[in-house]
């Protein structure tokens, strides 16, 4: 069934989910199911998590298709960004189970070299800082760098000019860059050796 939709557009398929059309939802998936299970799992880093956050993302798109405003943003875009949002969901519930204290957390590796640990720990520094970005300068970031997609292909798929997206891109470099050295600021001071008299 799914296939004798494949000339349809994506717009014209979210109007048939919002129908209760399971074909048209299935169409969908097979169009972006890749790219979305692609970007779910830049963001969680984990395959299962990444599963469910794509599997949450499109019953998200057959509950909500009805809401769909094909004037505000193209369909591939809306369906990226529920996925992206349940992705980010799945880090935010983790995190407090991976935070245990470190009596409880499971002993690590003795071949766990200091590059391993120090690129864990710059990962994590790099994940903080963008969470403090404006939505935009982080969902635009995210989308390149985890989603992989171009600086071309995200005005595309945003919808807005070139120019924007290379301006909300920059602004969130240096912003990024900004929050980093902030980060190593409070590292040094934390870390300085205390001289008393």
């Amino acid at each position: 069934m799914a296939r004798d939709l494949a000339h349809l557009s994506d717009e014209a398929l979210v109007a048939l989910a919002a129908r209760a059309d399971e074909g048209a939802l299935a169409e969908l998936y097979d169009r972006f199911g890749n790219v979305a299970y692609g970007l779910a799992l830049r963001i969680v880093r984990d395959p299962t998590l990444a599963e469910d956050a794509v599997q949450e993302g499109f019953l998200a798109v057959w509950r909500s298709a009805a809401r769909f405003v094909p004037e505000r943003a193209k369909a591939s875009t809306w369906i990226l960004t529920l996925v992206h949002r349940r992705a980010v969901d799945a880090v935010r519930r983790e995190q407090p189970r991976r935070a245990e204290p470190l009596e409880t957390a499971p002993q690590t590796s003795a071949n766990l070299t200091e590059d391993e640990a120090w690129l864990r720990l710059q990962r994590t520094r790099v994940q903080e800082a963008l969470r403090r970005l404006p939505d935009q300068q982080r969902e635009a970031l995210e989308l390149a760098y985890y989603g992989g997609f171009t600086q071309s292909e995200l005005a595309d798929r945003l919808g807005e000019p070139l120019g924007t997206i290379k301006s909300r891109m920059f602004a969130g470099l240096a912003r990024l860059r900004e929050l980093l050295a902030e980060s190593d600021h409070e590292e040094e001071r934390w870390s300085a050796p205390e001289f008393t008299s």
